[in-house]
């Protein structure tokens, strides 16, 4: 059933302000938010206070639409109090005025996640609800395993949504819809014809006056154990028997399990110059700001296929990119060709969107000499939703089909846990640069990393 209420703690922080507040007026435009929305924070505001900051949000971070944001201002209410306080969830049950199954967004640290559930649960407003809480799910396997034991006190699984933005993309969800719509893929799709995959999430940014949360954080927890390992996911999955969430997820775990945990020698760890002198960043930062990774599935669909991930900041260019590389022909008919044929199919993910296959043809002239092409679809994304209004609408309709189920949290986690402490030191990288030399050598045998341009059609 649909929830009745949305509650969100957090209503004064950045999340709010960027993310919270636009796909909520984007929902009301829908004619998809006809409940209470309550936001929860300290700030000693009014009602009028809180639809003024609202507005002021919107017009910062996304596009003010004055119809909608009259339809969300009016089922907008503001409850003050400390996390910690009793007095504050009574002020909720009030505000609520006999809500029985509001959806809880905990859009506030992982830190505050247990006072914030045992305070609801003391309140009786956990009884028939939903809980959102927003991703890091855990810094490590043990802490994920606590955040979920912690969750499971006082909700169900089944009433459990962690959000992550990035499975809202549509970009992404493409991934999954290209692999399962197309039978001229399937045969293809495997050892047999597949030589290696490659992920490049790459930022042109630095860590933008965020140092204190990154120097706490890292690459590898920040993109590459959540985002990028579910790229892989949609990638590397076998189809689940239907588009039921359990199904899906099932599948997810699936393929979590049969991905060999990482060891030092799989990993390149970087850091940019002058990541030391960012605020917040400590003198000795042994921090990476880049890192890569090769990853091995031991599947019958891919055992042997080597799968790499690259993530980093200070980089090029800011784009995620898929690249998969086929296997040249059994034979070399045309000796002149390079050794390994041009075929490939490549999938831009941000900040613009692309299928593309390559193929060779024939050079014009006289000998039989081939030259790369490569066949480019670009999607119409000019209507998608924004990521948190489809993920939030989800939510309140308790479709769970975009979000992560607590083995696939813990299975993650346990694939990058025997390296996210690595006392090896960083290698330093000069900001426009691809990373450090040595995420050259991982891939070494395999080719070499297929550098994302400007240019999608590319």
């Amino acid at each position: 059933m649909d929830s009745d209420a949305f509650v969100f703690f957090g209503a004064s922080g950045d999340l709010a302000q960027k993310k919270i507040f636009p796909a909520l007026q984007a929902l009301a435009g829908d004619g998809r938010l006809d409940i209470p929305v309550i936001g929860i924070a300290r700030s000693n505001w009014s009602d009028a206070h809180f639809r003024e900051h609202a507005k002021a949000a919107i017009q910062k971070h996304g596009k003010l639409d004055a119809k909608a944001f009259q339809h969300l201002a009016q089922r907008l209410h503001y409850v003050r109090g400390d996390y910690a306080d009793a007095q504050t969830f009574k002020r909720l049950v009030t505000a609520l005025n006999g809500a029985a199954r509001p959806l809880h967004y905990l859009a506030i640290p992982p830190s505050r996640f247990e006072t914030v559930i045992e305070g609801l649960k003391a309140a009786g407003c956990t009884q028939g609800a939903r809980v959102v809480v927003e991703k890091p799910f855990g810094r490590d396997l043990q802490s994920a395993r606590a955040l979920n034991a912690a969750l499971h006190q006082s909700f169900d699984e089944s009433s459990v949504f962690r959000i992550d933005h990035y499975l809202g993309k549509e970009p992404v969800q493409n991934l999954l819809y290209y692999r399962f719509a197309n039978a001229f893929l399937e045969p293809i799709w495997s050892r047999d014809h597949v030589a290696s995959v490659q992920i490049t999430m790459a930022e042109s940014f630095g860590v933008q006056g965020r140092g204190a949360f990154y120097d706490e954080v890292g690459t590898l927890r920040d993109v590459v154990q959540n985002h990028m390992l579910q790229v892989l996911t949609l990638l590397a999955m076998d189809p689940p028997i239907s588009q039921d969430a359990e199904a899906l997820r099932s599948e997810k775990l699936r393929l979590f399990q049969a991905i060999r945990p990482l060891s030092p020698a799989d990993v390149v760890r970087g850091q940019f110059l002058g990541y030391h002198d960012e605020k917040g960043v400590a003198p000795d930062s042994n921090v990476e700001t880049f890192v890569a990774v090769r990853l091995a599935i031991d599947t019958w669909r891919w055992a042997g296929v080597p799968f790499y991930i690259r993530a980093g900041k200070c980089l090029p260019l800011t784009c995620t990119e898929v690249h998969v590389d086929l296997k040249a022909p059994p034979q070399a008919l045309f000796p002149k060709d390079p050794p390994h044929a041009a075929n490939f199919v490549r999938f831009r993910l941000s900040p613009d969107v692309a299928i593309g296959q390559g193929a060779r043809i024939k050079a014009p002239g006289e000998g039989m000499v081939g030259q790369g092409v490569e066949l480019v679809a670009e999607p119409d994304t000019r209507e998608d939703m924004l990521p948190y209004e489809r993920l939030l609408g989800d939510a309140l309709r308790g479709d769970a089909t975009l979000f992560t189920r607590d083995d696939c949290v813990e299975a993650a986690w346990q694939i990058v846990d025997p390296v996210l402490d690595a006392a090896a030191p960083v290698e330093v990288y000069t900001p426009g640069t691809w990373g450090p030399p040595a995420s050259d050598e991982l891939i070494e045998g395999q080719g070499s990393w297929h550098n994302p341009s400007l240019d999608k059609s590319t």
